[in-house]
Order: C-alpha cells, then structure tokens, then sequence
C-alpha cells in the first residue's frame, strides 16, 4: 500500500514540474519579446550587419615628365540580388540575360546561368555571385544596358563590386625603385616608402551579413566615402631608365654576371634620374630586378678603386703631395707588416708621378702615400670619412638603406695594414649611392646634394608636399684641391685605365674601380667591378655609377666591363638632352631637310607637337593646340589636322607615344596588346576601321 502510495506521488510531481515548465516557455519568451527585445533585436542587428571598411583608391606614381609608372585601375566582380525586379521585369529579361552572361563568360550554357538566377531567386537569396572572373571598367559599363541589369542596383539588383589592382603601363622598368607593397603593409622602393601618402584613408559602409559567410554592401546615409591617396611625382626619367636598364642587361647577359646596379643622378639637384638592378634569375637564365643592391645591405662591399678619389682628397687637403711629383712603385709589390700590396700590372710601374698613378691606378702608389702621411695619425685620415659625407646613411626616401662601414683606429679591428688597405677600397663597405654622391660632389663644386627620388605629393595640381634639393655638405673640400680631382678623373679616362671610353663629341670624367670578393673569409679570383663619374666634364650635368658583380672572362676589370657601359648610357643621353650638345641642333636639322623631304613626326597632343616645332624653327598652320592631331606635310610646311578621337572608329596612334595610345584606345573599349618600347610603328586595326565589341588591337613600338 505504501508502495503504490508512492509512485501516485512521483507521478504528481512530474506531472506538476512538466506544468510549471510549459508554464515557464511562454513566459520566457514573453520577456525576451517584450522586456528584452531591444536588447536581442540589437545583438541580431550587429550580427547581421556591419560597418567595414572601404578601401581608398591608391594613388598614382608618376616619372618626372608626367609619364606614369604606376596607377590603380578598377575592375569589378558582378553580382545580383535577383529578389530585387518585379516578376513582369524579370520574366521579361533572364533569357536575354542569362545568354549575354553565357556569351560573355562562355564557362557555362545560358540555361545554366538561368536556372542558378532563378533558383535563388525562388529560395529568396538576396546575394549571388554570377562570376568570380573580374571585368574592366569598359565591360561594366557594357552590363549596365542589358537586360535587368538596366534597372540598377534597386530595380534590377545588379551589383558591380569594384576591386582595384596595380598596373604599371612600363612593365618591369624600374620595378625595383617604383616597389611593391604587399597584403602585410610590407614591400620596398618608392610604394612602400610612402605608402602613408599613397594609400589614402579608408571609408565606411554597410554591409549585410548573408548565408554561407559573404557580405552584400547595402546604401545606406552614414556611409563614408573612403579619402583617396596622393599621387607621388618622381625624379625618374623613363627614357634614361630604359636605356640603362637595355645597356646594364647586356653586359650582364654577355659577361654572365651576378648581378648589377646603374645609378643616373642630376649634379646640380641630386635628383636621380634612373637606378637599375638587375639579377640573374635563379633559372640562370635571364636577368630581372629582386633586391636594390644600389641602395640596400647587400649592395654595400668593398668600393675598390673608386675609393681612391677619397685618399687623393685627403692627401691634397693635407697639401701632402703635388700631382706632378714622383712615387716608387717598383716591381709592383710593397710590403706592409706581414702583407703584401700589389699592383694590378704585372713588373709594376716603376718610378710614375703622383697624377700617373692616379690615372694607372697604382695600388702600391696611393697606399705608400697615405701611409707615409697618414700613419703617425690615421685617425686624422678616417675623419674624412665623415667631412665628406660618408661616414652616416643619407635618410634617403627609400627605405632600407644599407649603412656604411668603417674600421676605426685603436679598435680591436684595427691593424697596421687596415689603413694602406682602406687607402684603395678594402676593408670598408659603400653602397653605390653613397659612392655616387661623393663623385657627384665632386662634379658639383664641392657641394655635396642629398639623392632624391621623389620630388612632390599631391593630387591633381595641388601639391602637398615637396621635396626640394637638400645639401648635405656645403663643401667637401677646397677649391683648389676640387680642381684637382676633376683634372686626375678626367685624366683616367684620357691616358689611364678608362682610356678606351675617350670619345670626340664629350669629355667623361671618372675612376674605374675593381675589388677582389671575399670568399668565406678569403679573397678570390672574382671581382667586383666599378666605374663612378660624370659627364661632359667641363660642364657636368649628369653623375652616374655603374657596378657589375663577378663578371666572367677575360679582363674582368672596372675599365672592361663597367666603363664600357657607362659610356653607352652617357652616350644615349648625351644625344637626347639639346642641353648638352653645344651646336645649335636645330640649324643642323633645318640643314639637312632643306629642299629635301621634310622629317616625320608621328600624332600626338596639339600643344605638344607645337613646341616640338617652335622648338626646330618650323612653321605651321595648327588647329586648337589642345586637340590631338596628325602633322601633314604641305610643301615646306606642317599642317596640324586634327585627329577626331570622337568618332565611332578605329582611331590612328602611328607615331604616339604608349601612354597617348594606351588613353585614346582604351577609351574606345578597346583591348591594347603592345610589344616592344618607344613610339606607335604599327597597329593591327586599321585606322578609321568600324570599332567591333570586344575587340583587341595590337601595338609594335620601336
């Protein structure tokens, strides 16, 4: 009985607990609607939607003559909320669409793209991706006047979302000083240097949180549109870019080279006009720019020779020697403590002057003198390191800028052979830069300038900032010994070791130099090779290094390998800066083409080409300068006609620069294929052909 009892009790309790507990849900959920639901509905917002971040278009880099070495350019992933159209609309424009889409992308049938439309549709999802592959702003603006889509984003529920990648129209041309930046805020040369400026600030925007993890940007009036970067205008020019990096590239090509660095600075206002480094490929076959061994830490070795033109300043600052005086030099070898110094000539030069040895680059010569006038104090000898410049690292605008080294008299390091060592180039470390800054002084007077790379920041014509020539040192030296050290460069290269890059139309000034490589703590029988200068000696208008890192064959020496370089880019630029060539150029031109044909010029900006002609004396009959237009040659005239760039066909971009034909084309919608550098030869489409939809015109440019 008590048993029975019992269980009649348990069953009571569970039956009232079950109660209480069915009693309890509705109550629950009437607090968490009524009591707590702004509180839920608040969480629910937050998770459903969000405001992220809209990244800022980055802004352009630009070469000295506006030529543009890198911009942002807008490509776009389309997508649909295909609940957005009313039914009529919609049943009215998916086959059209679901065709165009299938012709467009051809990776899947129109009754594919169809079906997937009309699928999420029907399971009301407010966001599908129609193709991952990314379109150009022509292509969207094409999708913009097709069916459905032509309603917008509300009334058709098209979404182009844009993402922007680097473009550089010149290719590889000095990739390594433009840069790179990479998804963790990192890179090097002129994008990561000044990223601050060029990255912009990034706006706001909602976003709607959709299933499978996507986000749906939704309009909405808090938004913040994101502050576009700066543009960054450069020093670079990209015609002597071009050149240096062609000359460098064969040179390392012919001499199967490790590696090389040209650098083209401006002497009067350090800017630099070109820096190349070229590496050869890990596949050993080819060369392409990976690290900046012009400026970086691996760039800084042993100087050689080159270094030579710091002991001579010493030397004459000191008045410790005259040029015309006489040094032994014996059979080429001269003992200091337990090493022996030797001269790159086999049996030596015997008894030379001072200027000889500087021109013949006596190992033996320059170290017996400073160590003959140095060696009681040669602490006195290193502190020209630093009167100079040399001793600290530039704060150049590039990042990772190597530091130079030097031993230091009664350190640890420092031996009775490290100062005749130092004397020529050994035990010490330079970057190339730093090298050319010091020949550049020289060139400039004795007024050492800081190398610039960038010289503005801005947007549009509003400049931001600027950079203008800095001076590191107001004088480096004495006029009289500056004069001096002009007289021993420019005799390097017509009696001493540079003799074979002599010309007649300009005088180069510079010293060749050659280091022996350091091995696992030996030195070898590889060598890195030099030549530093500048030109036309009497008037200095450009300074430049050339460096190239063991060179194979015969006669591995700065004079062989690198000088030949040097003069080949001078060479090139000597002809295209009218600045440099004493004779009146355009008399000459006029000359030639009298009562002869008259010269082609190819088409290009209106107000260009007029300066082009005033320049040269010509005449010429020319419509608004502003317009672009194709020179015709009328008897002894030039008429400037213009070149409608408006008409709905194939313009004519013979004779363009890339950049012209690259803004006219591209314009059009058309899609531009080009090889090859310099100006418009020929084009696949003929002039004033009927424009086809989608279609790609190739570019030869020589």
């Amino acid at each position: 009985m008590n048993i029975k009892r019992s269980i009649v009790l348990r069953v009571r309790v569970v039956f009232i607990l079950i109660a209480l507990v069915a009693c309890a849900i509705p109550y629950k959920i009437a607090v968490v609607q009524l009591k707590e639901g702004d509180k839920w509905r608040a969480k629910a917002e937050q998770v459903n939607f969000q405001f992220r971040e809209v990244p800022a278009t980055r802004g352009n880099i630009y070469a000295a003559d506006g030529s543009l070495l890198a911009t942002s350019l807008p490509f776009y992933r389309v997508a649909i909320d295909p609940t957005m159209a009313k039914d009529a609309k919609f049943k009215a424009g998916i086959d059209s669409l679901s065709k165009k889409l299938s012709a467009f992308y051809k990776d899947k049938s129109a009754t594919a793209y169809k079906r997937m439309i009309q699928d999420a549709r029907g399971d009301k999802k407010r966001y599908l991706i129609l193709n991952r592959k990314q379109i150009g702003y022509q292509d969207m603006q094409k999708m913009t006047s097709w069916p459905i889509f032509r309603e917008g984003r509300l009334g058709g529920g098209v979404i182009f979302e844009k993402v922007e990648k680097r473009y550089r129209p010149f290719n590889s041309l000095a990739s390594r000083t433009v840069g790179f930046l990479n998804e963790d805020d990192y890179g090097a040369g002129i994008e990561y240097s000044f990223n601050n400026y060029l990255k912009g600030k990034d706006g706001k925007a909602l976003f709607q949180r959709l299933a499978g993890g996507s986000w749906k940007p939704v309009f909405d009036a808090e938004d913040i549109k994101p502050d576009n970067g700066y543009d960054v205008f450069t020093t670079l020019d990209v015609n002597i870019q071009d050149v240096a990096e062609t000359a460098l590239r064969r040179q390392l090509t012919n001499r199967e080279a490790a590696f090389g660095s040209v650098i083209v600075m401006e002497v009067k206002t350090g800017h630099i006009k070109a820096m190349a480094n070229l590496q050869r490929n890990k596949s050993g076959v080819g060369y392409s720019e990976s690290y900046n061994y012009a400026v970086g830490d691996i760039g800084s070795t042993e100087p050689g020779s080159t270094f030579k033109l710091l002991s001579m300043l010493a030397l004459l600052e000191e008045n410790k020697i005259s040029l015309n005086e006489k040094i032994e030099t014996g059979n080429g070898a001269h003992r200091f403590y337990n090493q022996t110094m030797y001269d790159a000539k086999n049996g030596g030069f015997g008894t030379i002057t001072i200027r000889e040895a500087f021109e013949k680059s006596s190992n033996v010569a320059i170290s017996k003198l400073v160590d003959m006038h140095f060696g009681s104090s040669p602490s006195k000898f290193m502190a020209y390191m630093d009167k100079v410049g040399l001793a600290e690292p530039f704060q150049l605008q590039l990042a990772g800028e190597g530091k130079p080294f030097f031993k230091k008299p009664g350190t640890k390091t420092w031996y009775g052979t490290s100062l005749p060592w130092i004397s020529i180039g050994y035990e010490s470390k330079l970057n190339p830069i730093h090298t050319l800054a010091f020949y550049n002084a020289v060139a400039n007077d004795g007024v050492m300038m800081k190398p610039i790379f960038v010289k503005a920041v801005g947007r549009g014509n509003i400049e931001v900032e600027t950079f203008e020539p800095e001076v590191l040192r107001e004088k480096i030296a004495s006029e009289k010994t500056i004069g001096q050290l002009k007289e021993l460069l420019e005799g390097v290269v017509t009696r001493g070791t540079a003799k074979n890059i002599l010309n007649d139309n300009y005088q180069i000034a510079g010293k060749t130099g050659t280091a022996q490589k350091i091995v696992n703590g030996r030195y070898t029988e590889t060598y890195y090779t030099s030549f530093a200068g500048y030109f036309p000696a009497d008037r200095p208008k450009y300074s430049m290094i050339v460096v190239i890192d063991s060179p194979n064959g015969f006669a591995a020496y700065g004079g062989d390998v690198s000088a030949p370089v040097f003069k080949e880019i001078a060479d090139r630029i000597y002809a295209l800066d009218m600045e440099l060539n004493p004779v009146d150029q355009s008399k000459i031109f006029l000359a030639e083409n009298q009562n002869t044909k008259m010269p082609h010029i190819g088409a290009g900006k209106g107000e260009e080409l007029q300066g082009i002609f005033e320049t040269l004396g010509l005449s010429v009959d020319s419509p608004t300068a502003e317009d672009w237009v194709m020179p015709a040659k009328i008897a002894e005239r030039f008429e400037l006609k213009v070149n409608d760039t408006d008409k709905a066909v194939v313009p004519d971009v013979f004779g363009m620069p890339l950049r012209d034909a690259l803004f006219i084309l591209e314009n059009k919608g058309l899609k531009v294929i080009y090889k090859g550098k310099g100006k418009v030869l020929e084009q696949s489409l003929a002039p004033g052909s009927q424009l086809g939809k989608n279609a790609t015109i190739n570019l030869v440019l020589g």
